[in-house]
């Protein structure tokens, strides 16, 4: 069964992570169950989640959904705009929703660290050699 579209494509906050999210290398973007998701060999990012036990609601359509580096996901709870998300929280991935005043140098730092997590050493190594 194919879930139905649960983001608008022209949504500028999509436009904005789909941007940081296709720079990294060798990464792509397919729609799965219903929402932007960003790979390389492995999910990295999801544009937009569900609160566990609540599918209905809208509180993370706007979210980007990230896998964050073990060592910094205790801090990042403490962050009281985090969020665990439906689904992915119970793998450790957590949400920011993008709506409202949003920092985009955090965002895209959230989007590396979470890249950097699931993707081939090879793609790594290749971000690492970018310049400055």
């Amino acid at each position: 069964m194919t879930h139905p579209a649960r983001f608008d494509d022209a949504d500028p906050l999509l436009a904005r992570v789909r941007d940081l999210a296709l720079a990294l290398p060798g990464a792509d973007e397919k729609v799965s169950h219903g929402r932007p998701t960003f790979f390389t060999r492995k999910v990295f990012a999801i544009f937009g989640g569900v609160v566990k036990g609540d599918h209905g609601s809208d509180a993370l359509r706007q979210a980007l959904v990230f896998l964050p580096d073990a060592d910094e996901r205790p801090a990042l709870l403490e962050d009281p705009r985090m969020v665990v998300p439906g689904y992915e929280g119970a793998y450790g991935w957590l949400a920011l929703d993008l709506r409202g005043d949003t920092d985009w140098t955090e965002v895209a730092e959230l989007v590396e660290s979470s890249f950097r997590a699931t993707a081939p050493a090879r793609l790594v190594a290749e971000l690492d050699a970018r310049p400055d």
